[in-house]
């Protein structure tokens, strides 16, 4: 059992002489004039993987960094840093600019200087006006254009009214009736009646047209049976 404990010894060991610190230093500007402007920041390698604090001076160390590809970026409450591309490997660390959204590979082909000044670009801005009331913004609503052009007919149907003409104005209050009828059997219950005026309409006028002749047919035979039996 000796034996791998060594060895996992020795390995270890391998790993954290291969292992280097990266330095560098945030450098004070109009945006972020102190450590005390800055607040409690973090600078990161791949979004957190490994971190380190900024001192006093501004400067940074990343502890026990691997050979490898990462990611420098700063975390910091109010203020946003650049970023940068950084290839550690056996010697110096190459750093180079980075922009989010660009591949990895192939690099940038500017360099940075080791150790890296980092520069805060700006402030985050939290603070969200209230929005105000638009009228314009409001009339542009579709179910508020279709409130208004309701609104517009019924203010207008009344001149309407006046400037229609007789025949078509009795013919109007006729199917207004009509369909009063029809809503209150509805609404009454009476779905049969209510459904057979809708279907039917107009219908009993025609059938008081049609009986008209029916009853002039009738008498006229009436008539003639009682001149017959006068002749008898």
């Amino acid at each position: 059992m000796r034996i791998p404990l060594t060895l996992l010894a020795l390995a270890s060991s391998c790993i954290s002489a291969l292992a280097l610190d990266f330095k560098g230093r945030v450098q004070w500007n109009q945006q972020c004039r102190s450590l005390k402007e800055l607040g409690q920041a973090k600078v990161l390698l791949d979004d957190g993987k490994l971190r380190g604090s900024v001192t006093r001076d501004g400067s940074f160390v990343i502890p026990g960094v691997p050979a490898g590809t990462y990611i420098l970026s700063v975390l910091a409450h109010d203020h946003y840093f650049e970023q940068a591309h950084v290839f550690e490997g056996d010697s110096l660390p190459e750093v180079r600019p980075y922009f989010p959204g660009t591949p990895l590979s192939p690099a940038a082909p500017a360099t940075l200087s080791y150790p890296v000044v980092l520069s805060a670009r700006g402030r985050h801005d939290y603070f969200v006006p209230r929005e105000s009331f638009n009228v314009l913004a409001m009339f542009k609503n579709p179910m508020m254009m279709m409130m208004l052009g309701a609104g517009v007919l019924v203010l207008l149907l009344p001149t309407l009214m006046k400037n229609m003409d007789p025949e078509v104005m009795e013919d109007f209050k006729e199917r207004h009736a009509k369909m009063t009828n029809i809503q209150s059997s509805l609404q009454s219950g009476d779905i049969a009646s209510g459904f057979s005026q809708l279907l039917n309409g107009g219908g009993e006028e025609p059938k008081a047209v049609a009986s008209g002749p029916s009853k002039g047919a009738s008498s006229a035979g009436a008539k003639q049976r009682s001149g017959k039996n006068k002749r008898r």
